[in-house]
This record gives structure tokens, C-alpha cells and sequence, in this order.
């Protein structure tokens, strides 16, 4: 196929969520207000209470069998490695750019959660349909490349809400911690105590640039006769045991299990156990009216999604205080780095006989890695009251620029796999 027939095909379903979300942001003007802040926010909740498990369900119901289930064993292992490449891309550009400290997990969690769902479930029906799509014939390519979209985007759920959603909050703690301290009444300087008061109960000992001591020398100031003795009475197993016991406390269980993951479990079953799959999968399925309501209800959310994208970008116009440099850092690590490294990965894994050679999977692998960032981050960030308006910035250049890039990695992409 020649390269400008691929360019055409992949450019398609770009411009398709281009004109949608430019949609979103009109409804969502002060000025028209049919898509307001509140709006989005109900409507939001809709699509992940209703609409994303319905369609991750249903879509992983109708095609997930024992032996697709052997063949897709890889797609989770991709998604880990965006995460760690991401986070490590991440942590170059916290250095680099010296970001500060509340912003870090943004930054990290940016570079390494893609939008592994809601953006390919809008591309790959565009691409398949299309007559210039080389996938094949396009109710077969759909089928199957829903399929492996809603794979992704339950995937990509269980790893964003175990691992960025901690990554930011142990960020924004760091934050509220040097605010209690600047705060803190130990801290002020006699300039700040109230004249009403008298000095010698509100003038510290010390002054304000002694006032906390670093945990890293405190052991310097404990007694010789103490200063080791608690350290020894305490085994390797018990400090492995109080860490885990530690980590297991702060985990989410809500926040990992988000419906599109039960949707995703849910379909597994459905999929894999014959009983289930015999009853409601097929047209001569006795209760194949309950797989065509829940298909009908996961319909709606690719233009439901497609529409509030397009209202939360126009936060972003708003500015803030962000540095370009992080800007410029996410984009790069996001639209350069990883699909360059993606591509060394799959075809690596291909090579060593991890993928099976269907072109559309490695394709949907390949575009794993040049997706923007995932957009529940910013419902992460308003969760902590950390780095919401930075995190509007950083998607509406993300996402800007998507339509450029997603259009030329997917054509190259295309041309790759074919």
C-alpha cells in the first residue's frame, strides 16, 4: 500500500475526534454553556459508572476466548513497560527542568500513563472502516481491534489507579507538609507573633532557618545509649513486614477496581465460561437481549467522552504558572521518546516470538506508546488539590499536538506492520 493511501487512513479517525472535541469546546463557551463545568462533571460520571464498563464488557465478551486469551498475554506486559520507560522519561524531566515538588508526580504520571482507552476505542473503529484501512475486512477488524482497545483500557485502569494515583498523592502530601511547616507557629519569626502577646511565650528558641531539623541527622542527636539500640532490636523480617503492612494500607481497592476493570473482569467470565458465552453470546443465544442493551449502552461512550475532552481542554486556555520547559519535557518524552522506544520493544517481542504476527495487534501495541497522556490524571490531581491547573496546561498542548503526531505514527505504524 502506497505511503500517502496510509497517511489518508490514518488521519481519518484524527480528524474525526478533531471535530468532535472542537464540538465539546464550543458547548462548553460561558457564553452557549450546554456542556458546563457541572455538566461535564454528571455526564463524566455517567460514562464511568456506565457507558466505559458497558463497552469494555461487552466488546471483551463477544471476542475473548481461550485461545484469543493465550495470543493477547502480551498486551499487559506492553502496557507495564510504557509505565516504566514513561516514569523513567518522567523522572529525566523532573531533573532536567527542575520542576517543583508538588508538580513531580504530575510530571511522572503524565510520561507514563497513556490514554490507552478512550483514544483507541475511537481510532481503530475509524481505521478499520476506512477503504484504505490494510487491516482487512472491516467487521472482522472492528470485532477484534475493539476487542484489544478494551483490553487496553482495562489494563491501563488497574495500572493508573495503583500506581499514578499514589504517585501523585505521595507528591501533594510532600506540598501540604512544607505549607504546615511555613505555617506552623514554631516556625514564625518574631516579626509575624501578634503584639498583643507577650514575647516570651511566642518568640522561638530558635531561629526560623533552625526550626526543623532534617530527618536524615536526627539519629546525631539522640543519646550514645540509644542512639543504635532500637535499630538492632528491630529483624529484617519485621521492617519487610511493617512496609508491607504499610503499603497495603494505603492501596485503594476502590480506586484499582474502577468499573471499567469489573466491566473487563465481568466480560472474562462471560467470554470464558461456555455457559455464560452459549447464553447470551450469539444470535441464537436465549439471552442475547442482555449482550445488545449492554452493547447499546457502550456506544455511547465514544462521542460522550469525545464531548467532554473537548470542555475540559478549554481549562487549560486559562494559563498558569508552569514552566514551558515542562511542558516542552512531556511532550517530548510523550510524542518522541516512547514510540521510538515502543517500536524497538514490539518488534523485539515480535522477533522472539512473544506477538503473534496479526498486524492489527502490533499496530494497537505500537500505538500504545504514542498516545497523550490518560485523562483521569487530571481527576487525580483534583482529588489532592495539587497541580489542577497545571495539569489543564499540560493536556491542552498534549492533546493540541496529538492530532499531528497520532497522524504520522500512525502511518508509520501502518507502513511497519504491512
Amino acid at each position: 500500500m502506497k505511503l500517502l493511501d496510509l497517511f489518508v487512513a490514518a488521519s481519518i479517525p484524527v480528524v474525526k475526534v478533531l471535530l468532535v472535541t472542537a464540538l465539546g469546546s464550543f458547548l462548553a463557551l460561558d457564553h452557549i454553556n450546554i456542556l458546563g463545568e457541572d455538566t461535564r462533571k454528571h455526564m463524566n460520571n455517567i460514562v464511568f459508572y456506565v457507558f466505559n464498563p458497558a463497552l469494555v464488557g461487552s466488546n471483551l465478551a463477544q471476542t475473548i476466548t481461550y485461545e484469543s486469551l493465550v495470543e493477547l498475554w502480551f498486551m499487559p506486559v506492553n502496557i507495564l513497560i510504557t509505565f516504566i520507560i514513561g516514569s523513567a522519561l518522567g523522572w529525566a524531566v523532573n531533573q532536567i527542568t527542575r520542576a517543583p515538588t508538588h508538580l513531580r508526580g504530575l510530571v511522572i504520571g503524565c510520561c507514563a500513563a497513556g490514554n490507552l482507552g478512550n483514544i483507541l476505542i475511537i481510532i481503530i473503529p475509524a481505521v478499520c472502516k476506512d477503504k484504505g484501512s490494510p487491516f482487512g475486512a472491516p467487521d472482522v477488524c472492528h470485532q477484534y481491534g475493539m476487542a484489544y482497545a478494551s483490553l487496553s483500557m482495562a489494563v491501563g485502569a488497574v495500572y493508573l489507579w495503583s500506581y499514578v494515583y499514589n504517585i501523585v498523592r505521595i507528591s501533594s502530601r510532600k506540598r501540604s507538609k512544607a505549607v504546615e511547616i511555613v505555617d506552623s507557629p514554631e516556625c514564625m519569626s518574631p516579626k509575624e507573633t501578634s503584639i498583643s502577646e507577650p514575647l516570651s511565650y511566642k518568640e522561638p528558641l530558635l531561629s526560623s532557618v533552625e526550626c526543623v531539623v532534617s530527618e536524615d541527622h536526627a539519629d546525631q542527636f539522640a543519646l550514645p545509649c540509644t542512639r543504635f539500640e532500637g535499630k538492632a532490636q528491630v529483624t529484617f523480617l519485621d521492617h519487610v513486614k511493617q512496609k508491607i503492612g504499610m503499603l497495603l494500607g494505603k492501596i485503594n481497592l476502590k480506586r484499582l477496581f474502577a468499573p471499567s476493570t469489573i466491566g473487563a473482569i465481568v466480560g472474562f467470565i462471560v467470554g470464558l465460561v461456555p455457559q455464560f458465552r452459549t447464553a447470551l453470546i450469539g444470535d441464537t443465544a436465549p439471552l442475547q437481549v442482555i449482550q445488545d442493551s449492554v452493547s447499546l449502552l457502550g456506544d455511547g461512550a465514544i462521542p460522550a467522552v469525545t464531548l467532554i475532552l473537548g470542555g475540559n481542554l478549554l481549562r487549560g486556555l486559562k494559563g498558569s504558572g508552569i514552566q514551558k520547559s515542562i511542558i516542552l519535557g512531556v511532550i517530548v518524552a510523550r510524542y518522541i521518546a516512547l514510540p521510538l522506544m515502543g517500536i524497538v520493544i514490539v518488534k523485539g517481542a515480535l522477533h522472539f516470538g512473544f506477538v503473534h504476527k496479526n498486524p492489527l495487534y502490533q499496530f494497537v501495541l505500537l500505538l500504545q506508546f504514542a498516545v497523550p497522556p490518560a485523562m483521569n490524571i487530571g481527576t487525580i490531581t483534583q482529588l489532592f488539590g495539587a497541580g489542577e491547573s497545571e495539569c489543564s496546561v499540560i493536556m491542552l498542548w498534549t492533546y493540541a499536538l496529538a492530532s499531528i503526531s497520532l497522524t504520522l505514527w500512525s502511518t508509520f505504524f501502518m507502513w511497519l506492520v504491512t
